[in-house]
């Protein structure tokens, strides 16, 4: 007969081990308690609590309101910064507000035309947060386009005041026609005579949008010279692309017409 060592270690081990699980299963039965399994999932299990909980704790969050905890750098800046007043800078963080603010723009229930996340994604600048919870700068690629475009037909339509065409030297008159009487409009009006980044920033003014926008101002101490103006319009632009995306744009041109450049005495 063939000995085989290894297999006779490996079987006597085996039924030492089954009679040690054995007599440990019959102790732990008899004390009433349950016996304690090892595994290796334990550590997975845990990490899988971990995740739950910190998924349901953020469904109870709004996302607007924190910072995705894997975009949370290491707790330090490698910037130098010089002057540490300019880094005390507070955004609204009020819903209440924020809704007065676009009812006061968009008329009646205006704060029921976008959803939540949509409303404070559309007024929050790159600067803000780094940009880790969103901004609306493609928002706002998009609503300036609308606004432009709704300008620019507005600047088309419209009546022109009947003028005495200039008298020709040898009695000729020139051709007049309905179709061709738009044609030269654009040449003494341009859409930004109309929405200049002045004219819109004032209107954002009057609505209240300086007190609920969310940026951080390189000089806090002078916001104009920190870009106001151009957040401010953006801002705007941006409200005009989410309402398009949401409503179409039809009610995007509609809002234009009669919250913009009614306003601005277009």
């Amino acid at each position: 007969m063939t000995l085989h060592p290894s297999r006779s270690v490996a079987s006597a081990t085996c039924k030492a081990l089954r009679r040690y699980n054995a007599s440990a299963q019959s102790v732990a039965c008899r004390l009433g308690q349950p016996v304690r399994q090892l595994s290796t999932s334990l550590a997975r299990n845990s990490e899988a609590a971990e995740a739950v909980e910190s998924a349901t704790e953020q469904q109870v969050r709004p996302r607007w309101s924190y910072t995705p905890e894997r975009m949370k750098g290491p707790g330090f800046s490698i910037n130098v910064v010089k002057d540490r007043s300019r880094t005390v800078w507070h955004n609204n963080e009020d819903p209440a507000k924020l809704d007065a603010m676009y009812n006061r723009l968009l008329g009646s229930k205006g704060d029921r035309m976008l959803p939540d996340e949509i409303k404070w994604l559309a007024i929050t600048h790159k600067s803000f947060d780094q940009g880790r919870r969103g901004f609306n700068t493609r928002l706002a690629y998009f609503g300036r386009l609308i606004v432009s475009l709704e300008t620019t037909r507005h600047i088309i339509v419209a009546p022109v005041t009947a003028r005495d065409p200039p008298r020709d030297p040898f009695g000729r008159e020139p051709f007049q026609h309905s179709a061709l009487a738009n044609i030269d409009k654009l040449n003494t009006r341009q859409p930004i005579d109309v929405v200049s980044k002045e004219k819109l920033a004032k209107l954002a003014v009057d609505v209240g949008l300086p007190e609920v926008v969310r940026w951080k101002p390189r000089m806090p101490e002078n916001l104009d010279a920190s870009g106001m103006t151009v957040v401010l319009n953006t801002a705007l632009f941006a409200i005009i692309g989410a309402i398009s995306l949401q409503h179409g744009a039809e009610v995007a041109q509609q809002v234009v017409r009669e919250k913009i450049l009614r306003r601005l005495g277009a």
